[in-house]
């Protein structure tokens, strides 16, 4: 079986501080990231991200322009050698396209990936910077691991890691 980290995108992996970051020029890297996930990565882990993406139901952008962002950040972490398995997103929100399981703290995007990559749930972990992260961990049965918005992870994957 294989252990993952699930990883929240907007102020996990890049700077959360814009309400919606869709433009390749206003993704910004946090800092730590590539340092923690190398960690991870030499321990085994694969990443896999799960990331709501309301905009798209709400016209702010598009899923194309989601698919262009998320081809920029797979291939910036490959260039630090950090292959990013699958990138799941919930393009829904629910005041306008009724409830979903996908969106967190739905736990389809998880169940998924658990599904298609044999994950080890009792070896793996999601960091993420919001309430419902957490909740959609738990409610799939992975441990949850919260971070303010745009936190280094390293101190977090150190503790992953029991260092």
């Amino acid at each position: 079986m294989t252990k993952a980290i699930f990883l929240d995108r907007d102020g996990v992996i890049n700077d959360g501080t814009l309400y919606y970051t869709y433009k390749i020029e206003d993704f910004r890297f946090n800092d730590g990231l590539f340092d923690g996930l190398r960690m991870l990565r030499d321990a085994g882990f694969i990443f896999i991200v799960v990331t709501n993406q309301g905009g798209v139901a709400k016209g702010e952008y598009t899923e194309h322009d989601v698919e262009v962002l998320h081809a920029y950040m797979c291939d910036e972490l490959r260039k630090e050698g950090i292959e990013i398995a699958e990138v799941y997103y919930c393009p829904h929100y629910p005041s306008i396209t009724g409830p979903c399981e996908c969106r967190k703290p739905g736990t389809l995007m998880i169940d998924k990936a658990v599904e298609k990559y044999d994950i080890d749930k009792s070896q793996s972990f999601l960091i993420g910077d919001g309430s419902r992260d957490i909740e959609a961990a738990e409610r799939a049965g992975i441990k949850g691991i919260k971070i303010d918005k745009n936190e280094n992870i390293v101190p977090y994957c150190k503790q992953i890691l029991g260092l």
